[in-house]
């Protein structure tokens, strides 16, 4: 039988070529829609953020393309299963495969979707391997959707430590040294103390923590305020409580005491008749609000002492008092 030749010219042609094109993109579709992710890492769909991550290490690290050089099945694993990985570690992504299957992920979701500012920095270097080259190798061109990985930057740690400091410098303000370890390096600050900082407060020095990784900031430095107590002081938000003790004749005829402040002593009236806990209040001689120029009040607080031992004269006196009706 001899061979015949057909030509397909004109309008036969073009329904050839869309017939053709047609054909391949339901094999694209179909080969993408049969991915199944959770089997591709040996999962199932009840899988933990953390079993979903520990698989994927384990698996690229035996399929790594640095470790199977010249391997393109190994190399081919390591694509789908880090399209896997990508999918599955992302809440949003993992919501909509679970919700619309692999076949309608596919028909929302392009490859380079999948990995856009998807960040493997992390998980490769704590394998020991670097992620931006390997994954610019593999995943470079058309056919892999013009996916590119970039590391993308990481700030660094922040550090945190104690300063102590006194009650009058966390009052009054002023500077400290500190010294501490930043990356195996000794390093000494001079750290302004502001005026009327309270106890537990946190200062950030700017950029005094750990460095950042591919070009990423250096994180900062967190120093949290420990105000030492003080024997004559206490602090009640930005007032100051001075507590002072004086006789009962003092507390039913008046007096005049001398009292401590911030700005040194001062001369105050307690008046005939105080009863006992009685604050007597001076005012603007508290605590410097934070980031104003006006302070709270120190109040003095009055105590009345009464006598543990009277001589013979002196319970004489207090009978007499009493049978006064005082």
């Amino acid at each position: 039988m001899s061979s015949q030749h057909f030509e397909l010219t004109g309008a036969a042609t073009d329904i050839t070529f869309k017939t053709t094109l047609i054909i391949q993109c339901k094999r694209i579709l179909t080969t993408m829609a049969s991915k199944d992710y959770y089997q591709l890492l040996g999962l199932t769909k009840t899988a933990s953020a953390d079993e979903i991550k520990k698989a994927y290490r384990k698996m690229a690290v035996k399929y790594h393309p640095d470790k199977n050089p010249g391997d393109k099945e190994a190399e081919e694993t390591f694509k789908q299963i880090s399209e896997a990985y990508a999918v599955l570690s992302d809440p949003q992504k993992k919501a909509q495969y679970d919700q619309f299957g692999s076949s309608g992920f596919h028909q929302r979701y392009s490859q380079e979707d999948i990995f856009r500012n998807f960040d493997f920095g992390d998980i490769f270097k704590d394998m020991g391997y670097g992620s931006e080259d390997i994954f610019s190798r593999i995943f470079s061109g058309g056919a892999q959707g013009g996916a590119r990985f970039r590391t993308r930057k990481q700030r660094g740690e922040d550090f945190s430590m104690e300063l102590s400091v006194t009650f009058r410098e966390a009052a009054t303000g002023g500077e400290k040294r500190v010294s501490f370890m930043r990356e195996g390096v000794r390093e000494d600050l001079s750290v302004k103390i502001p005026a009327g900082i309270a106890n537990d407060a946190k200062l950030r020095i700017q950029g005094k923590g750990g460095s950042g990784s591919n070009g990423g900031p250096a994180g900062d430095l967190y120093l949290t305020i420990k105000v030492a107590t003080d024997p004559v002081f206490s602090r009640e938000d930005d007032d100051i409580i001075v507590e002072r003790t004086i006789l009962f004749s003092e507390a039913a005829l008046g007096t005049t005491l001398e009292v401590p402040t911030l700005d040194g002593a001062k001369r105050i009236k307690v008046p005939a008749g105080i009863q006992p806990g009685t604050k007597i209040r001076l005012k603007g001689f508290g605590i410097p609000h934070m980031g104003k120029t006006s302070k709270g009040d120190l109040f003095v607080k009055i105590s009345v002492q009464v006598p543990e031992h009277l001589t013979t004269t002196q319970k004489k006196l207090i009978e007499e008092l009493s049978e006064a009706g005082i």
